[in-house]
């Protein structure tokens, strides 16, 4: 009950800031060729970026912090996916005159703490391939519920696939970095 509560008073913050400016843009950024990008496309948008932002930073770590070339591999395909996906994102936000900022801090499943992002950088092979593989997981099953909840209820076909590419690829890596974890 309390999450449904907090849930619509950030949708109702997040459609006073929003106060009308989302345009009718489609999947090619078309004016007119789907519905509008809604508050919870935009709120999706503006919360996965700087989620992205982090498994791309994750993944950038990792190429001064291990010299395991399966965990090197991982970290280079989730930066080549996830960066352009935020660039799609970015694009949807420009289409409908929103931009990043909120008006407030928003919680976003699976996002690692400053602490524990601090223990990843001082962290090297094996010990690194540990935290970075447990805390990706976590960060992962985070987007996931993320897209899953936009998945739900978008009207436009260009969050719909984004969606299912999030859910379909990070499910796939989630079960890659488990099977690393046990060996």
């Amino acid at each position: 009950m309390k999450n449904r509560i907090a849930a619509a008073t950030l949708a109702a913050i997040i459609l006073t800031g929003l106060g009308g400016c989302a345009a009718v843009v489609g999947p090619t950024g078309s004016v007119g060729s789907n519905a509008a990008y809604d508050m919870n496309d935009i709120m999706f948008a503006q919360m996965m970026i700087p989620h992205h932002e982090q498994a791309v930073e994750l993944a950038a770590i990792a190429e001064s912090n291990t010299a395991n070339p399966v965990i090197l591999d991982l970290a280079s395909r989730i930066k080549s996916a996830q960066q352009p996906e935020i660039d799609q994102m970015r694009g949807w936000l420009d289409a409908s005159g929103s931009g990043m900022d909120t008006g407030h801090s928003m919680h976003m499943p699976g996002i690692v703490s400053d602490d524990d992002m601090a223990a990843i950088r001082n962290a090297h092979d094996a010990d690194f391939d540990a935290l970075f593989l447990t805390h990706m997981i976590a960060h992962h099953e985070g987007a996931i519920t993320m897209a899953q909840d936009v998945y739900g209820t978008t009207l436009r076909d260009d969050v719909t696939r984004l969606a299912e590419a999030i859910i379909a690829a990070q499910t796939a890596e989630i079960a890659e970095m488990k099977a690393l974890l046990d060996r």
